[in-house]
């Protein structure tokens, strides 16, 4: 089984769902950036290492001036990079939320909202609770809140480009 993991990266935390092959989300989460790197080397240890496709929403310049979080999420996003392509041989894929807007909505003034609904209309169409479901029926989406949505964005942007 393929995985793809799909990571919304910030300066001091990062959302990351792991999907598999059928885009079904079976590890995901916010969490402190070094808790991410580890769970996901939880998750990768327990399957082989040539089953894991990478991809993580890179930043753009637009040409506005950008405070420290910024470059502080530049520079998570190279370490972790890096861990995954040293340690596990991974090659991240940059997926820019140009690209990600125009993949699952088709619009550039497409935002968290629409993205989100759109991923709702794509795999949970008309479930109640947006697909969410309940402890007692969890539904495709169970769970998700927060960056979890732009990281499971990116991860089905990258299955979509990737054919």
């Amino acid at each position: 089984m393929k995985y793809i993991v799909g990571i919304d990266p910030g300066n001091t935390y990062t959302g990351f769902c792991i999907c598999d092959e059928d885009l079904k989300p079976v590890l995901f989460g916010k969490q402190a950036n070094e808790f991410v790197y580890l769970r996901l080397v939880e998750f990768m240890s327990n399957h082989p290492s040539d089953t894991f496709e990478y991809a993580i929403e890179m930043i753009a310049s637009y040409g506005m001036p950008v405070g420290r979080e910024v470059f502080e999420t530049v520079r998570w996003i190279g370490i972790l990079g890096e861990r995954l392509r040293l340690g596990w041989n991974i090659e991240a894929v940059d997926i820019y939320r140009k690209d990600e807007k125009m993949a699952i909505c088709h619009s550039q003034k497409a935002n968290d909202a629409t993205i989100r609904q759109a991923l709702v209309d794509r795999f949970a169409y008309n479930v109640p609770n947006k697909g969410k479901g309940t402890k007692k029926d969890p539904g495709w989406f169970y769970g998700f809140r927060a960056d979890v949505w732009q990281a499971y964005a990116v991860a089905v942007t990258y299955h979509d480009r990737k054919g």
